[in-house]
């Protein structure tokens, strides 16, 4: 008898590379299935990529709603429609609302380009070299009413090299990004993962707040 896969809708705004990390593992993994892709954008590509892959996919656009809460009620609707037990945000550029992530507590995640608590918002890679950093990276984390600010799941850490430019730097930690995200993923669908409050808990036990660390090879 088949095992039930857990069901991930994962929402776009743009190109969907993360998208496509995730349709490759839930090929090789099949610990999880996406059972729908949703954009906010008519021409991103990550639709595309969908259909390649033989998901459904729908566009809900922000620009018919008057509101951000009318939005995302509409965008509910969507992503319930195809009863996912997982949440991801890749790549979608919207604030959500506090109603629309309540919805979906401990059930919606979000990879940002930065080491969390550092750089919540955008141009990371640019203030991590502004700033001098020596690692930079991405996080995993669960999705909270604070920006950027749920409870870490895992870490990839990048070295920054002398010769970096923002643009460099934003292509190494993608090359990270399309590691741990399906593995964050993989560890929710496996039942290992779960929101305790403001903390993760992997296997049992409360991640540090920094979420697991892995170093990137890059």
């Amino acid at each position: 008898m088949s095992r039930k896969l857990c069901r991930v809708a994962v929402l776009v705004s743009g190109s969907g590379t993360n998208l496509q990390a995730l349709i490759d593992a839930a090929g090789e993994r099949a610990e999880f299935s996406i059972c729908a892709v949703v954009s906010n954008r008519p021409g991103a590509y990550g639709l595309v990529r969908a259909a390649e892959a033989g998901i459904p996919a729908s566009v809900v656009d922000h620009r018919d709603y008057l509101n951000r809460e009318s939005f995302d009620s509409a965008l509910m609707a969507e992503i319930d429609r195809h009863n996912p037990d997982l949440v991801v945000l890749a790549g979608f550029m919207r604030i959500l609302t506090p109603e629309f992530v309540r919805h979906y507590s401990g059930r919606l995640l979000n990879i940002h380009p930065s080491l969390l608590p550092k750089y919540q918002g955008l141009h990371t890679h640019q203030r991590a070299l502004e700033a001098g950093d020596s690692d930079h990276g991405a996080t995993v984390h669960f999705v909270t009413e604070e920006l950027d600010g749920g409870p870490a799941i895992v870490q990839a850490l990048v070295p920054v090299q002398a010769e970096d430019s923002a643009e460099l730097l934003a292509k190494r930690v993608q090359v990270q990004e399309h590691k741990i995200y399906p593995l964050a993923v993989t560890w929710f669908a496996q039942g290992r993962l779960r929101m305790v409050e403001d903390r993760s808990e992997l296997d049992g036990e409360l991640l540090p707040r920094s979420g697991k660390k892995i170093t990137g090879a890059c």
